[in-house]
């Protein structure tokens, strides 16, 4: 009986373990399209269009293969609004980082998407407690003094491009809370979307340029860090509380800052940090609270 205890015991920690190293693998994903789609547009030649189309193929592809392969036996099939939704995130974050640093860039999608979803809440008639008002006021504080004129301040247009990214995929987060496999829902999508995304590369074809080295990126950013990402996040999601996913996607900007400091050779100043810890302390607040109101 002991050793079964302690066999059981063993196998629930290794259990929260695997758990754990998911999580982080699913994060480091994510944040390595910051880094992929930095990397492929400041050192290759490949455009912004060019890498969009290639990196929504290659997701559809992956996605849907392990969704063929895991055949759960649930229904899910995506839709027009949110492949919409989903191609304007992917153009606007490719066309934004023609300017921006792996780590600004990250910061304002970021931001950007968790008060699309904080908003939404309001304007459904979710009241905000103190601590929540204040965690906004502080994340939207962060936002504007990142933005502000200056020396360190990100380039406007690229900012600008990267918030409505932002949106776009917050508002597919929020349409994507419908029934059925979440793979197979964001596998439909991602083909849908593809259709958007080779129609502007077709409108931009005068300004087209592959590179094999960019499009190498652009296939690992779909193909491993959003295609697999998003199968390994979905397959752990259902083991995480939906207010430790929330706090745990914090780290998301903080490990795309690293890698531009790794791979590109980033500087992080004293604007960017300082607008770091108000955006995702800010947020942080709002969802711990929010975790108090529901217990």
């Amino acid at each position: 009986m002991a050793a079964r205890f302690q066999y059981c015991r063993k196998y629930k920690q290794m259990s929260a373990l695997r758990i754990a190293l998911l999580t982080l693998l699913t994060m480091i994903a994510f944040a390595g399209n910051s880094v992929l789609c930095r990397i492929a547009l400041k050192q290759t030649s490949i455009d912004a269009a060019t890498f969009t189309s290639i990196r929504l193929v290659s997701g559809a592809v992956v996605l849907f293969s392990i969704a063929t392969l895991l055949r759960t036996g649930r229904s899910g099939r995506g839709n027009w609004p949110s492949a919409f939704a989903l191609f304007a995130y992917a153009a606007g974050f490719s066309f934004a980082y023609l300017s921006l640093s792996a780590a600004t860039g990250a910061l304002l999608l970021f931001g950007a998407v968790q008060a699309t979803m904080i908003g939404h809440g309001i304007w459904s008639g979710e009241r905000l407690r103190t601590q929540q008002l204040t965690g906004l006021v502080f994340a939207l504080g962060g936002l504007v003094g990142l933005m502000l004129p200056g020396l360190s301040a990100p380039p406007l247009f690229g900012a600008v491009l990267m918030l409505a990214a932002g949106i776009a995929w917050g508002i597919y987060s929020l349409r994507g809370r419908e029934s059925g496999d979440p793979t197979l829902v964001t596998s439909g999508n991602f083909m849908r979307s593809t259709v958007f995304a080779l129609v502007l590369s077709l409108l931009l074809n005068s300004t087209a340029n592959f590179d094999m080295v960019g499009a190498g990126f652009a296939i690992a950013s779909g193909a491993l860090a959003s295609g697999l990402g998003y199968a390994i996040w979905y397959s752990v999601l259902p083991s995480l509380k939906a207010t430790n996913a929330a706090t745990i996607q914090l780290s998301v900007p903080v490990i795309a800052a690293l890698g531009g400091i790794i791979f590109l050779g980033e500087v992080v100043t004293m604007r960017f940090a300082l607008a770091s810890v108000a955006i995702l302390g800010g947020i942080a607040l709002v969802i711990l609270s929010k975790r108090q109101d529901e217990r």
